[in-house]
Formats: C-alpha cells, sequence, structure tokens
C-alpha cells in the first residue's frame, strides 16, 4: 500500500497517473494493488436470478478486486472440458475483471467419481468440490495424486456430513437458548485432520476454505511447521463476528456457521501469526427470497466482497489487532502466489478516513444478505483499475 502521490506508487502503478483525474483532487489517498478473492460464487450459469458474472464482478470491483476465483458449484458443473466451456462463454462475455474457474473434484461434485481433472488442469485455477465436502478418504486420495501430477491446488471445502444431524448454525449458546439445531466444530476439523494427513502422503498442495474452528487453525499450523504443503483461508465475518452476533435473520447464515467468541478469537491470532494465508469472502449471493425464511429455513450463504475490505481495515487494523500490511498480504500477494494469478499492474484507490453505513442497497450484487448491514466502517474504494480500465469509480461527492 501506498500514498497516491508517493514515488514508490508511481513506480509500480505506472499508469496512475493517467487516472488521476478521475478523483476529486487535493486530498490523500491509498493505493492498494487489486485485491484477488480465491473463493466466490457468482452463480452464472445455472443460477443467474441469484447472481450474474457481470453483476458479480461489478460488485468486485466495487471492492477493489481486479481478480476472482470462481465456484463449481453451478449447472452444468464444470466437471468436463465441454461443460467448463459454458462457464468460460459467459466469463467472455460478462465479466468487467479477471475470473479464474475452479473445475470440481468430482463428477457433478456428487462425491463418486473424479473429474476428468487432466482435461480441466490447463483452464482452471484449481479444483474444489465447493459447498460439499469429498465424504470418502480414497476419492480425497485419488483426487491429490492427480492433482500433485497435473501441478494443481485441492481447495477443499472441508465437512463430514454424518456428523451435521441437521444442523445449521454453530452448536453453541444461541443454538441452545433458541431452539436450534447446532453444527458441531467437529464436523468441519475432522475433515481437514483426515486431509492433512493425505496431503503429506501425496505431496499435493492443499488449501483449506473458509475455516471456522480453532482446532483447524491450530491443525493447520501444527502441520504447516511439519512441511504439509498447505494454505488456508478464512472470512471477514468470520474474524469480526461470532455467534453471540446471531438475530433470527437469514442474513446471519452461512456455511460453515458463525462459531464461538473462542473460534474468532483463535482465527484472527491465525491471521496475525501467519497460519491463515488469506481472506476470502465465500460471496455467495441468494435471492431476497431465499434468505428471507429464517434462520432454520434461509439458504445458507451471504454476500461480502463490497465490504470485506472496509470491514476488516474497521474492526481488525484500527484496533491494533492485525497490522495492515498483513491483511494487504492476505487479500493480493498470499493468494495470487498460491494460485497463479498474474498481478500485472491493477490497482484500486482508497480514502481510508471516510465513513460510512453499510447499506445492502447500495451493493452492485444482486445479493443483498449480509451480517454487516448497519455497521459502521471506515475506508471506502474511488476506483478500481483493471487491465488498464476503470472498471469501478465512485460518484464524486
Amino acid at each position: 500500500m501506498w500514498n497516491i502521490h508517493s514515488e514508490q506508487a508511481r513506480k509500480d502503478f505506472p499508469r496512475l497517473e493517467e487516472f488521476l483525474s478521475l478523483l476529486p483532487q487535493n486530498r490523500d489517498y491509498t493505493v492498494f494493488p487489486g485485491f484477488a478473492d480465491v473463493h466466490v460464487h457468482l452463480r452464472e450459469p445455472g443460477f443467474s436470478y441469484k447472481e450474474t458474472i457481470a453483476s458479480g464482478t461489478r460488485a468486485a470491483a466495487h471492492g477493489g478486486y481486479t481478480a476472482v476465483c470462481a465456484m463449481p458449484n453451478l449447472n452444468p458443473v464444470p466437471d468436463s472440458g465441454e461443460h467448463l466451456e459454458v462457464q468460460e462463454a459467459a466469463i467472455a462475455a460478462g465479466a468487467v475483471i479477471h475470473v479464474y474457474p475452479y473445475g470440481a473434484i468430482t463428477v457433478g461434485e456428487q462425491g463418486e467419481a473424479l473429474a476428468d481433472l487432466a482435461a480441466l488442469a490447463p483452464r482452471v485455477c484449481g479444483f474444489s468440490d465447493d459447498g460439499r465436502g469429498v465424504q470418502a478418504r480414497a476419492m480425497m486420495e485419488d483426487a491429490m495424486v492427480e492433482a500433485k501430477a497435473l501441478g494443481k491446488v485441492i481447495a477443499a471445502h472441508c465437512e463430514d456430513n454424518s456428523l451435521l444431524h441437521g444442523g445449521y448454525i454453530h452448536d453453541g449458546q444461541y443454538a441452545r437458548t433458541h431452539g436450534h439445531k447446532g453444527i458441531c466444530s467437529e464436523s468441519e476439523w475432522g475433515p481437514i485432520a483426515r486431509d492433512l494427513e493425505l496431503a503429506a502422503k501425496t505431496g499435493c498442495k492443499y488449501h483449506v476454505c473458509h475455516i471456522s474452528t480453532k482446532e483447524s487453525v491450530e491443525l493447520i499450523r501444527q502441520a504447516k511447521k511439519s512441511g504439509v504443503d498447505v494454505t488456508c483461508e478464512t472470512g471477514p465475518h468470520y474474524l469480526v463476528l461470532d455467534d453471540s452476533c446471531l438475530r433470527e435473520d437469514g442474513r446471519f447464515k452461512m456455511n460453515p456457521p458463525l462459531r464461538d467468541r473462542s473460534d474468532r478469537e483463535a482465527l484472527v491470532e491465525g491471521l496475525r501469526d501467519g497460519t491463515i494465508d488469506m481472506i476470502a469472502t465465500d460471496h455467495a449471493p441468494h435471492s431476497a427470497e431465499e434468505k428471507a425464511r429464517g434462520l432454520a429455513k434461509s439458504a445458507m450463504g451471504v454476500v461480502g466482497i463490497e465490504t470485506a475490505f472496509p470491514v476488516v481495515y474497521t474492526y481488525l487494523v484500527k484496533p491494533g489487532l492485525v497490522p495492515l500490511e498483513t491483511v494487504v498480504n492476505a487479500l493480493t500477494v498470499n493468494p495470487r502466489t498460491r494460485f497463479g494469478l498474474p498481478l500485472g499492474e491493477d490497482f484500486s484507490v482508497w480514502d481510508l478516513e471516510d465513513r460510512y453505513v453499510i447499506d445492502p442497497e447500495t451493493f452492485l450484487s444482486l445479493g443483498r444478505a449480509t451480517p454487516f448491514a448497519g455497521m459502521e466502517v471506515q475506508g471506502r474504494n474511488l476506483l478500481t483499475v483493471c487491465g488498464g480500465k476503470a472498471v469501478w469509480q465512485a460518484e464524486r461527492s
């Protein structure tokens, strides 16, 4: 991050000067390299009533992102070259920033047979069955062996279905007090422990999606110390909120769920000490109707790509919990390095002094369900430049 008038900013972003006229003058701004989110649901093809490539990438640009990795729980699932072509066509037609698709690990994300990983590998950023955990140990081991041979990352949604028991929020105090069915922490950390053993055995590049429990943090910390090739991500909501923040509202329902305060504190420490490599939003838009059924019956998933940096900056950086440099690396260098995403000269320009209240009605995403609605944040994106073009520009006040 650099002051917009610094020599280093002009050196690292030689085209910055071309865009200064788009900004209000005589004020100090901060320039960041374009953010990269390795866990985004753009919903197209198959579910464009929730989000489209166009709306999702505009929303990402609004949040300062110039690259996103699109999850494969689509229709058709990108489990073959032919099915991936449908998504690639939608990206070519609608994206305003760089979109890198994942290929599925298994056919139809059903966990029964490996997808055509070899055909997919040159065209995807990695393999994931996001939204569903690979339940069978043997299937995950086969996937890791092939991914290792192909030089690709396995990005795992870790969830043991046998431990869910119909749960939909964390199995904690709020669930017990309000009569909700809870999801135990072991349903996440159990599969992580299994996969870390397999990653050590196979030498696969292994990435853990959206970790939410203190046990997950510690397992990954120890695996890194022992030399396992593992990275992981968590989301802004897991770093800032916990199950004491829950309300009887679908905008607080996501998978994994908001956990205990001790889990949140462990995640913050994991980000601070480098155990957690990346901040990823798991941006998961749904229709208003799908999110209006309360905690028990609403669809899992919240939006977050337009609020990620302001939330983390306000509630982690400003209080001194996590250094700004750590946050910026988790949003830029680390995801791009792990998934082989080029940086180029993409950047965003922020007014870090601007304070405002998060209003979902200002979102460019079709999704509006966010647990951060009504929260005051500091830091507003004024300009995002991707591929030499201004893809987001705030209205001048």
